[in-house]
């Protein structure tokens, strides 16, 4: 059976979507319930920009073609809903690594605000924003997500947050590589990426 009719339908979409807004849902309270507990105001700031990504994916643009690989569709769920396997441990190795999570979410408030209707879950081509802090590197918010997840980590540090973000961190760079060599196939990305050499790091990668 062929997946492209299937990756492509309204069910597939709904479903993944009802899915990650459900475990959004449980982080979402978890993070509130922390921030009750301890007065740790980065918590509702976790909540918050993750409203804003959610918001955003709702109102995304039709795009002119999206990719129907399995491979791409799995690595894009589950790195979405990676994080959500956070949880406050209330303790950590640096606390004042929460100020990483200040920092990230700006970078990705900043990423949304520059992306605006072009955001979406799986890789697909619609308008490429060059402007921005997209003039400056290529992923802006999994440049975000990554420093996000280590501020998240040292501050709130267990075994299981850092699994949760090794395996974060591996899941958007393998998406991310994916990403691209799907949209490399339009002429335009090409050239923008010739113009902006950099993904999530100047100098780096």
């Amino acid at each position: 059976m062929n997946a492209t009719p299937i990756l492509a339908s309204r069910a597939v979409n709904l479903l993944a979507t009802t899915a990650l807004a459900s475990v959004w849902l449980l982080f979402s309270l978890a993070h509130a319930h922390a921030f009750a507990t301890t007065g740790d105001w980065t918590y509702l700031l976790f909540v918050a920009s993750e409203t804003l990504v959610a918001v955003l994916f709702v109102m995304r643009s039709e795009p002119a073609a999206v990719s129907h690989s399995p491979l791409d569709w799995v690595l894009a769920i589950a790195s979405t809903g990676a994080p959500f396997l956070f949880a406050p441990s209330g303790e950590g190795l640096l606390p004042a690594a929460r100020l990483l999570i200040v920092l990230g979410v700006l970078l990705q408030i900043g990423g949304l605000l520059s992306l605006n209707r072009s955001f979406g879950l799986v890789a697909a081509r619609r308008q490429i924003k060059t402007r921005g802090l997209y003039r400056w590197i290529r992923h802006p918010l999994y440049a975000s997500y990554l420093l996000s997840y280590t501020g998240y980590v040292l501050s709130n540090s267990s075994a299981s947050n850092a699994i949760t973000c090794l395996l974060a961190g591996a899941l958007l760079v393998a998406r991310l590589l994916r990403e691209e060599r799907f949209l490399s196939r339009d002429s335009q990305y090409v050239l923008y990426m010739r113009h902006v050499k950099y993904r999530v790091l100047p100098m780096v990668f």
